[in-house]
């Protein structure tokens, strides 16, 4: 199946005329996600603004392999990224979450997040589990969906 996947990767980057030197497949102990990291010097066009393309190629890309993969459509688990923008993407927000969380155990209040993506608050709601004073939640609707991070006494 993962040769499936760097296949589609490659055909859907050359038929969009997107340069790339290589796919590199890697798998994370921590993740039970494979990811195909595309190494490019033309990341701009595949990440987008705040990394919108990039959400919209690993849905399109998925889509597809699911379809191949299986008669029934079901998800097939692994996750695109390009020059690592994601690790890096999830770096600063795993840095802005402490900040947060220290806010309301500091405050004793109630931290309303920005939106974010089904991705990016399941990222949230992982980080912060297991803290006895602290709590998640999602809010809000479609794109305006966010994380509130909760005080707990």
């Amino acid at each position: 199946m993962e040769m499936d996947i760097e296949a589609v990767l490659k055909e859907f980057l050359t038929f969009m005329n997107v340069g790339f030197e290589k796919i590199e497949r890697i798998e994370n102990s921590q993740s039970k996600h494979v990811r195909f990291l595309i190494h490019t010097k033309d990341s701009s066009v595949l990440i987008g603004p705040q990394g919108e393309h990039l959400g919209a190629l690993n849905y399109i890309i998925r889509r597809v392999i699911s379809k191949k993969t299986s008669p029934t459509g079901t998800p097939v688990k692994f996750v695109v990224d390009v020059n690592g923008y994601q690790d890096k993407a999830l770096e600063h927000l795993k840095a802005k979450v402490k900040i947060m969380s220290d806010r309301a155990r500091s405050f004793k209040v109630d931290v309303e997040l920005d939106p974010m993506s089904s991705y990016e608050r399941m990222q949230v709601h992982s980080f912060l589990d297991g803290q006895k004073d602290i709590k998640t939640e999602s809010r809000g609707e479609g794109a305006q969906r966010r994380v509130v991070i909760k005080y707990v006494a």
